[in-house]
């Protein structure tokens, strides 16, 4: 395992990361994430990936009780949660959803630490940006639960980027703890916000990347050239969202012909697809998600075949994704 660091900040996360969004409480119980973490962390994985809203809340009691079990040294792992949606989608409690104001903020930093079991979470981001909420308000939050030691970094998901550059101005200007790192999606069909509208970031703030969606909900691991299998993400009614992406036939036809070159570096198409993200010098770390431990270590088999990927075989890929990305 290789570690980067998180954008300018002194944080080190490793190469690959482990995510629960979907998987635990749905697909992963206790045991189950007990066995797939460890595996993660005896490969060398200290980042695990987490948000407020997934299985809402459910999936942070999951890993909270795993980390209590596996009762690892606290200096030696890196958690993370997200808000936004918040826990209440009954439609009362207008302030407990879609925000980021300072009541919500301030209120779901202390579910979180309860629902983890945990005195500080290291890494807390803003799952979506809030148009109704003054930019100031959310960093001025976000500041305080770091200076309140209830969160060491803070950062973006999804935001565009004159709101990030505006948020970081704002904590520079008020001398307030600024947004460090930004987590989007990111992957073969999905590439310009990383590569486009961040660009000047990376230099200009010191932007850091944790990327999600590796494999477009699994479409780049060539499951989808059939049609949907029995049992798959596309398969899921709670998902059925993604089956429009997961079932074009353009796509699917450039994921074909990624088999073969994959196949030459001795890998899987999805490892293919997750090598090709860390060749990315701006992403700190590739969040990869799992609901079986063979799968998080077929995952893990993505380093091996990054050590292989040259500038010709990049271009090879990219010259069959490309024009088909946004």
């Amino acid at each position: 395992m290789r570690y980067r660091r998180l954008g300018r900040a002194g944080l080190k996360v490793s190469e690959l990361s482990l995510g629960s969004w979907i998987t635990y409480h749905n697909q992963v119980d206790v045991n189950a994430a007990v066995e797939m973490m460890a595996a993660a962390y005896d490969a060398g994985i200290n980042f695990f990936d987490n948000a407020e809203a997934y299985a809402g809340g459910r999936s942070e009691e999951v890993m909270g009780e795993a980390l209590k079990r596996l009762a690892w040294p606290r200096l030696n792992y890196v958690v993370s949660t997200k808000f936004f949606w918040g826990l209440d989608r009954s439609g009362e409690g207008i302030n407990r959803r879609d925000t980021l104001n300072r009541k919500y903020l301030m209120q779901a930093i202390d579910g979180s630490l309860k629902r983890f079991g945990l005195e500080h979470i290291d890494l807390v981001y803003c799952h979506r940006p809030d148009p109704h909420t003054p930019i100031e308000e959310t960093v001025r939050a976000m500041s305080d639960m770091i200076t309140q030691g209830k969160v060491l970094y803070w950062g973006t998901s999804e935001w565009p980027a004159a709101d990030i550059r505006a948020a970081w101005e704002i904590a520079s200007a008020h001398h307030l703890h600024k947004p460090v790192v930004e987590q989007p999606q990111y992957h073969l069909f999905h590439r310009e916000r990383v590569e486009k509208e961040y660009a000047r970031l990376y230099d200009d703030i010191g932007l850091g990347l944790t990327t999600w969606s590796p494999l477009a909900s699994g479409l780049l691991s060539g499951k989808y050239v059939g049609g949907i299998p029995p049992g798959s993400r596309g398969a899921m009614d709670s998902l059925a969202f993604l089956r429009d992406g997961l079932t074009d036939t353009a796509k699917n036809a450039a994921v074909a012909e990624l088999a073969p070159i994959a196949a030459e570096l001795g890998g899987t198409t999805a490892q293919l697809a997750i090598a090709w993200i860390t060749k990315n010098p701006r992403v700190s770390s590739v969040i990869t998600g799992a609901s079986r431990v063979d799968q998080l270590q077929s995952n893990l088999g993505a380093l091996a075949v990054a050590d292989k990927l040259t500038p010709e075989i990049i271009a090879r890929i990219e010259a069959i994704t490309a024009p088909l990305a946004k």
